[in-house]
């Protein structure tokens, strides 16, 4: 009996310490007596003791590989510094186990290497503005040399590009002199603009000032011809009230009886007149002695 117990106690023992959990995004390689035979994804599982092992244990998530500054020369001969960053993540376990020897340093060299090759073909400035196109290529090449060992190359970004000390000097010289250029034109620019608003505003004004004075002389033109419709407008009224004075003169005149005889004493007055003032000449009616005797008749009339 005790023996019995003893050998429950001793499977019990066996099966708990070979019961394993994987967690989520992990996976386990096992091997039978040195041979793979499964892949334990998430959940529970249980190994044969001291027949199975746990020969790797594989993290599924994506992995961030900061390599080191590799050097590397560009195609015109310029030595510089270029550092990178791999995104990776392992797609198949088993290969990645068993398909290459340390596959971080695998990665690694074959990031350098192909970092070479590709910046070899571009010179200096393309390599300096064609981070884009570096980070493609070695994307795609890196990850068609990694899927034979599990491994899946997402991304790959170009952290930081680092050019000999001469170089940065004469770029940076180079920046400044272009600074200064556009400044200069700015300037100009700004100058320029300001003139043509000078004009402009200088253009405007006397178009204004002209607008102004033809109004005014436009509204002086009316004024006076205002004045003079007024002007004639008064003479003719007076004209118009001096006839009327006249008409109604004569025609108390004729009203009155004497029609003839008034007349010429009305002519007489206008000869005494015009003998006061300083005309040369004087003109005689023809009639002038019936006008005298006309006078006369009126004396005698005025005397009864």
């Amino acid at each position: 009996m005790i023996l019995i117990a003893v050998c429950i106690v001793v499977g019990m023992i066996l099966i708990i310490t070979n019961i394993r959990v994987v967690s989520q995004s992990h996976a386990c390689i096992i091997e039978r007596l040195g041979t793979y035979v499964t892949t334990w994804e998430t959940g529970l599982h249980v190994k044969l003791p001291f027949l199975d092992r746990v020969a790797n244990h594989v993290s599924l998530k994506e992995k961030v590989l900061d390599f080191p500054p590799q050097p590397v020369i560009t195609k015109d001969n310029v030595t510089m510094k270029i550092d990178t960053v791999v995104y990776m993540q392992i797609t198949d376990p088993k290969l990645y186990t068993y398909g290459v020897e340390n596959p971080m340093l695998a990665i690694e060299n074959l990031s350098a290497t192909t970092l070479r090759n590709i910046i070899g073909e571009l010179d200096l400035d393309a390599t300096l503005t064609s981070r884009d196109v570096i980070n493609t290529k070695m994307r795609s090449i890196l990850d068609e040399a990694t899927d034979p060992w599990g491994i899946k190359v997402n991304r790959v970004e170009v952290k930081n590009i680092m050019p000999p000390e001469a170089i940065r000097e004469a770029m940076e010289k180079q920046m400044r002199a272009e600074r200064e250029r556009r400044e200069k034109i700015l300037i100009a620019e700004g100058q320029k603009e300001s003139e043509v608003l000078v004009a402009q505003g200088k253009k405007q004004a006397k178009i204004l000032e002209a607008e102004a004075h033809k109004q005014s002389l436009i509204l002086q033109a009316e004024a006076e011809k205002e004045a003079k419709i007024r002007k004639a407008e008064g003479e003719a009224q007076a004209i118009r009230e001096v006839q009327q004075a006249t008409a109604d003169g004569l025609k108390m005149i004729k009203e009155a009886g004497a029609d003839d005889a008034v007349i010429k004493l009305r002519s007489l007055e206008t000869m005494e007149k015009a003998a006061d003032g300083q005309s040369t000449k004087i003109i005689v009616p023809a009639d002038f002695q019936n006008l005298a005797g006309v006078v006369s008749a009126l004396s005698e009339i005025a005397r009864k």
